[in-house]
């Protein structure tokens, strides 16, 4: 159900209370780089300005299958180049908050790819290779994500050691409130990198546990095997920190498949009721699923669901999940409890959607104060 109003000012109240903690925290981020097309599919063209887009991802599939036996052309029209990977978009989220932001990973090399450079004046960046490419065909009910992702194979243990520094990456790793490493479906060594990290780093580490954020990012096309070694190292993070895991819809089923698991129904209370199986199997603190419309958190064997502010004509889809993860970490580090976070996630993707703009925590309360209903 929609948050009440009490609840929606209650959690602007919060946020307003902590804003000036916010530059106080950190975070380290890495390990993708992306540069995004964001495209829109012609349907019919007027003119050599004007079109009719193809608005749903199934009118592109009929597209697409009639043209079996035949060919046929696409026309693909770009809306806007911008900086993308999971990290990237992440990261600069936060540091829009306010945060003070480490990136490390794939935006260009030598030399930054230009369409990070907006992103280095806000955070302190460093880049091990050159970046991905993805071409984002936007729908109002989703996206395709077409990449080339030939670049990230240089994501790897040595790269970080002797592009960036094993002290310099201890040092972060080792001091920040939030540390996040995201996109391991992409990033074909990830999972020997927090292998090396297990082995080289935390036997040393010391201090008070923090909390870490790891997100898979689609990992329908990995075999289950590597799944399966991927959950086993995200949950030995736990020995040394808070570890929160995020999922999409599409993510939880597929983790779920991998884990022996399936939804009991199509309802949300199906989708709960999985995600506690999932939290408990793999031994994470904290899991969080977020649907297209609402979000929830599973911890300690308890369950909350938030819905967000849906947006029906959505501006740019592509980077929402990212945003919705950086809210709901902004979250957990301010204290709140999980609905609060998970509510704050949604605000934050909610406002992206709508303008295309990572928000401000100003711009957080006053979406929970005036909340739109479109």
């Amino acid at each position: 159900m929609t948050p009440s109003a009490e609840c929606r000012h209650s959690v602007a109240d919060q946020l307003a209370a902590a804003s000036r903690r916010v530059p106080t925290l950190t975070a380290f981020v890495g390990l993708d780089g992306f540069v995004d097309e964001i495209l829109h599919v012609v349907d019919k063209r007027q003119s050599a300005t004007q079109y009719d887009r193809l608005r749903t991802i199934a009118d592109f599939a009929q597209r697409l299958a009639a043209a079996a036996g035949r060919s046929t052309n696409i026309e693909l029209v770009n809306i806007m180049t911008k900086l993308g990977g999971n990290g990237p978009i992440m990261a600069n989220a936060l540091a829009n908050f306010g945060m003070k932001v480490s990136y490390l990973g794939a935006l260009g090399y030598p030399a930054l790819h230009p369409v990070f450079n907006e992103f280095a004046h806000r955070a302190e960046v460093a880049t091990l290779c050159g970046p991905g490419f993805t071409d984002a065909l936007e729908f109002d009910d989703g996206k395709l994500m077409v990449g080339k992702h030939y670049s990230l194979a240089d994501v790897t243990w040595n790269n970080i050691v002797t592009r960036f520094g094993r002290e310099k990456f201890t040092a972060r790793f080792a001091s920040s409130d939030l540390v996040a490493f995201v996109n391991w479906t992409m990033l074909p060594f990830m999972s020997d990198i927090w292998e090396s990290i297990q082995r080289e780093l935390l036997p040393s580490l010391r201090g008070p546990r923090r909390k870490i954020f790891f997100d898979l990012a689609d990992p329908e096309k990995r075999v289950p095997a590597d799944i399966r070694r991927a959950l086993e190292l995200i949950r030995q993070f736990e020995s040394h920190f808070d570890v929160m895991l995020g999922l999409n819809e599409k993510e939880a089923l597929e983790i779920g498949a991998v884990l022996g698991l399936s939804r009991p129904s199509a309802s949300p209370e199906g989708l709960v009721e999985l995600s506690m199986e999932i939290q408990k199997r793999s031994g994470v603190s904290t899991l969080v699923v977020h649907p297209v419309s609402y979000a929830l958190v599973v911890s300690a064997g308890k369950a909350d669901l938030v819905e967000g502010p849906l947006c029906t004509r959505p501006k740019i889809t592509t980077g929402a999940g990212d945003h919705f993860n950086s809210g709901f970490c902004l979250g957990k580090l301010l204290g709140f409890d999980n609905a609060a976070a998970a509510l704050t996630g949604c605000c934050t993707s909610g406002h992206y959607v709508r303008t295309a703009q990572s928000p401000s925590v100003q711009d957080l309360v006053h979406l929970l104060q005036h909340w739109p209903t479109t």
